[in-house]
């Protein structure tokens, strides 16, 4: 472990949170210019911008033959978006949700996870895997832009739209460029930094893919989400998670499947615990959602927890301590009971408030 390592990851954080600043404001910019409300913008540009990193280590790690990484990388991601980024924004602020998050991305975004699972069945992701993976990317992504423009028009009715002066398209689309560029520069070198002490300990390819990788690609949809919901921008905070988590399926796993020159295979241990639990954080959203349209306080700090159990586990099973196993059925088991219990409660909610819901 040396000081350049550590040097790097100090760096990387401030290029991150300076990025991210930069992020948001010009995405909420571009929304109310583009006639796009924020919370698309936050599930496609600030989303799939955040997940560039993702895409540029996956694909790299496909192509060179480092499978668990690519596959940790998503996966691992994937877990940490839901359990400590939205954990750590909702701790910040409430956050809430909106009408089109219940009826439609948060269904996708578990779909997609269960999709996974089942392409992982025969133990790998061929290329006609990453082409069905990719257009499911492209399919939604077309069909968010024109469904929030034709809801937008409808909204404003015969209402003439306020034209924004063309200099201030021009620094809105700038504030998300040097964003990006300063969001995937950081996370970069705080990956390299995190990769090189996790080796000089004697840690594992794929508990790196799942553990420092992916936290460390996932930075900048943790600084943006953050940055987010402190200066109000809630649409963007939770749009950029779940727009996120269905990028890094559809998307980034769609493309390294497609460019890898052999099919990309799934460990057991991926399939048995990571991407069961990757499906669980996802369901839990739809329950903690619908309790009175909104993650709170409470939700958050489960999140966070079951995150702290996860790690233990992966601790556990890569140094084959006694616990791991019951850990594993006590993570399943009690994440079960919290989805039926939160289900139950979040439809009587839903019932009794639906005034509630945000249109």
């Amino acid at each position: 472990m040396s000081i350049v390592s550590i040097v790097l990851i100090i760096i990387g954080v401030a290029l991150l949170v300076f990025g991210s600043d930069f992020l948001v404001k010009g995405a909420s910019k571009l929304a109310t210019a583009a006639g796009v409300s924020s919370l698309v913008i936050g599930l496609t540009v600030v989303a799939y911008g955040t997940s560039a990193p993702e895409m540029a280590v996956s694909t790299m790690a496909a192509v060179e033959g480092s499978a668990d990484i690519a596959v940790g990388n998503v996966v691992g991601s994937n877990i940490f978006n839901v359990l400590i980024i939205l954990g750590l924004s909702a701790l910040i602020v409430p956050l809430t949700v909106h009408r089109q998050l219940i009826r439609l991305d948060v269904p996708l975004m578990i779909a997609v996870s269960f999709v996974l699972l089942i392409m992982g069945v025969d133990g790998n992701i061929g290329k006609i895997d990453g082409i069905l993976l990719f257009g499911g990317a492209v399919a939604y992504t077309i069909g968010l832009i024109r469904m929030s423009r034709r809801e937008t028009k409808a909204a404003a009715g015969d209402e003439v739209k306020e034209k924004v002066p063309a200099v201030e398209m021009v620094k809105s689309v700038l504030l998300v460029v040097i964003g990006l560029v300063l969001l995937v520069g950081g996370s970069k070198l705080l990956v390299k930094g995190a990769i090189d002490i996790a080796i000089a300990l004697g840690v594992s390819e794929l508990v790196i893919g799942l553990t420092i990788v992916a936290a460390g690609t996932s930075m900048p949809e943790l600084a943006t989400s953050i940055m987010a919901a402190i200066r109000g921008e809630r649409d963007i905070a939770i749009g950029n998670v779940v727009g996120s988590n269905i990028f890094n399926i559809l998307a980034v796993l769609g493309i390294s499947g497609i460019i890898s020159p052999n099919a990309i295979p799934f460990a057991a241990s991926v399939m048995s615990t990571d991407i069961p639990i990757m499906i669980i954080a996802a369901l839990l959203c739809f329950p903690f959602f619908i309790t009175g349209f909104k993650l709170d306080r409470i939700e958050a700090v489960l999140f966070l927890g079951m995150y702290g159990a996860y790690t233990a586990l992966l601790i556990g099973t890569a140094q084959s301590l006694s616990f791991a196993e019951p850990l594993r059925l006590g993570i399943f088991i009690g994440s079960g009971l919290i989805f039926a219990i939160a289900t139950i409660y979040g439809i009587a909610t839903m019932r009794k408030n639906k005034n509630l819901l945000l249109d």
